[in-house]
Formats: structure tokens, sequence, C-alpha cells
């Protein structure tokens, strides 16, 4: 079998994801081509796992300043040659289009003939999962952006549709340290991170972002610029972490055992209901702004256990294999019932 899987790579947990399929997939002899689109090539890091991967220009979203910019992603994506992408890409050599909503792939799939198979938090939103901020253009969006024969998604949990669990490669937490707290908030301004961490000295905290504050940081305050075996590392001994409500990150804390605070991307629908999901299952806290007054409270509230989700890329990669891809409900119920879920979620 060949497969091409193409990646959205606007954001880092689409390729999270793509991490531990391509690591499931290496186990068997199945002849995968990696393919990625929503970001510059030189601005891709740590693919060595994806081999001779391409790059689409293909469509993303523009932010500014914490929330999506309409204005400029349309211009953004007005001057995309995602339509002579989606021409030029031949897909005759492979038996299956994975994609993890990846628009390139997806549409060249839908033209020419070849079985597609969404991998994504996203297709979870197919199903009355909690939603909340989705317009009739997010809607419209979510159903059209990528589209596939068979859409598979992923969530915390299943809340009672064929859902899989989140797909989660994590290091072993080295014990939780209540005053280290990891942040990464990609999408806000370098100097309001600086801001609103400053008053509470009695931690210590670590930066992830991709620019450097202007004004000199406190000691309490360690500012690294993105590396993800440090990440890792600082994600597996952290007491706590603060994050924009994307999935991926908020399954790694899940999975350790980390105490969550998010602030959505204000105009992005999915992480709004990604927060409307963390308050329905208690699962984390969050802030529509840098609220001081809310970290301050978030910062002595107790850590939750952790939770063990299955190792979701190999048992995916043996269905695929079986060929029967039209039918996931056993894969799904088989997967959920190895999972111990909270006693408050059973509810």
């Amino acid at each position: 079998m060949k497969i091409l899987y193409g990646v959205q790579g606007t954001g880092n947990g689409h390729i999270s994801r793509a991490r531990v399929m391509a690591k499931a997939l290496s186990k068997t002899d199945i002849e995968v081509d990696f393919l990625f689109s929503g970001r510059a090539k030189d601005e891709y890091f740590d693919m060595q796992c994806f081999g001779d991967y391409q790059v689409r220009t293909g469509m993303s979203f523009i932010t500014e300043d914490g929330r999506v910019s309409i204005g400029k992603t349309i211009k953004r994506n007005i001057t995309s040659p995602i339509v002579s992408e989606v021409r030029q890409l031949d897909l005759s050599g492979y038996d299956l289009v994975l994609n993890d909503f990846e628009p390139v792939s997806a549409w060249a799939a839908k033209k020419q003939g070849v079985t597609a198979i969404a991998i994504s938090h996203q297709a979870s939103l197919q199903y009355s999962v909690p939603k909340q901020g989705m317009s009739w253009f997010d809607e419209l969006l979510l159903n059209n952006f990528a589209p596939a024969d068979i859409k598979l998604g992923c969530h915390w949990h299943h809340f009672g549709f064929a859902i899989l669990p989140p797909f989660v490669e994590v290091d072993p937490s080295c014990g939780a340290h209540s005053h280290q707290i990891l942040v990464y908030l990609p999408f806000e301004s370098a100097d309001a991170i600086a801001a609103f961490l400053r008053p509470f000295s009695d931690y210590q905290f670590f930066v992830y972002h991709g620019n450097k504050p202007k004004q000199s940081l406190p000691e309490h305050i360690n500012w690294f610029s993105f590396d993800r075996c440090g990440f890792k590392q600082h994600m597996s001994q952290c007491g706590g972490v603060i994050g924009n409500a994307g999935f991926e990150l908020a399954s790694e804390a899940m999975t350790l055992g980390k105490k969550l605070l998010v602030k959505p991307l204000q105009g992005q629908f999915e992480q709004s209901s990604n927060v409307a999901a963390l308050e329905l299952l208690a699962a984390g806290q969050s802030m529509d702004s840098l609220d001081s007054k809310m970290l301050a409270r978030w910062l002595k509230a107790a850590s939750p256990k952790p939770i063990a989700y299955p190792q979701v890329g190999d048992a995916l990669v043996g269905w695929l294999l079986q060929g029967n891809w039209h039918q996931h409900q056993a894969l799904c119920h088989d997967l959920w019932s190895q999972v111990d879920l909270p006693d408050n979620w059973r509810k």
C-alpha cells in the first residue's frame, strides 16, 4: 500500500499528530509520502521523521494580537496558488490519501477519485460535541476546506459518538513541580505575555515563543525559542500549562495530569469549541484576555489525575491495513474501552 499523508502546517498540533502516525506507519511495509502546507518551508523544524517530505503553499489563517485577522487571511489566501497546486498534484501512484485538515491533497483526491480519510480534531466537529462560536461561514469552512470520503475525528471524550481518543506521545512525567509553569501562547505578543507573568515572582515560568520581548525579563520568567525536546522536558516536569486552546497541547496536559489555563484564539471557532468541551468536562479553566486575577486563582488550583490514553496510532494503522475503511465504530469502541475516564466524565 502506498499513502500520501497531507498535513495542515499552520499549527504544531497537526504536525504532532502526524509524528505519532509516522512512528506507527514506520513499523509496517506501508510506503508513505508526507505533504505539508500552510507555512513557508524554512519555518518547519524537527521534521526528520517525515523523510523527504513535500511542501505546498495551500491555505492558512493569519493572526494578529491574539485573534484571527479576517482581512489579512483573505488577502493571503486570494494570492495563494492552491488551485494550480491541486491541479498539479498527481495521485496516480497512491492507493489512499490520509489527511489532517490539509486542503491541497484533499481536493486533489476528490478531483482524481482517490479515497481520502480525514484524521483530525476538526472531523470530530461533524458530531454534536460541545461547540460554540460556530457561524455559518465556519460550518461551510469545516465541510469544504479539506473534503474527505471518510472522516475520523479525535477528541478528549467520545461524547457518545464514533470518535477516536487523542493521538498523544509525551515524555513520562518527572513529577509535578507545582511552582513551575509552562507557557505557550504563540498568538499573543511577547511583551504582553511578559507583563502578564511579571507580578507572580513566586513561580518559575518557562515561556516558548517565536519572538523575544523588548523589555528586560525578571529572573522568574525564562524565555525560549521553540525547541521540541526542551518543550517536552518542561511539559513533563511542570505543575501546569498556560496556552491557547489548541487541541494537542491540552491533550498532552491531560495525559500528564497537568492543570490547564487556556486563552482561545479569538475568531477561531475550533478553539472556542475546545473551551466549551474543557469547561463541560471540568478539565481546564479559560480566560478571554491575559487576566491576572484569573491567573492568580488558577495558580493555587490543584492538579488533575493523568488520563492514560491508548496508542491510537498503532491501532489506526492496523485498521487501515484491514481495508474495511467505511467501518470504524469497532475501532473507536475498542480504544475507548482502554481509557479510565475521570468519574465526573462518565455522567
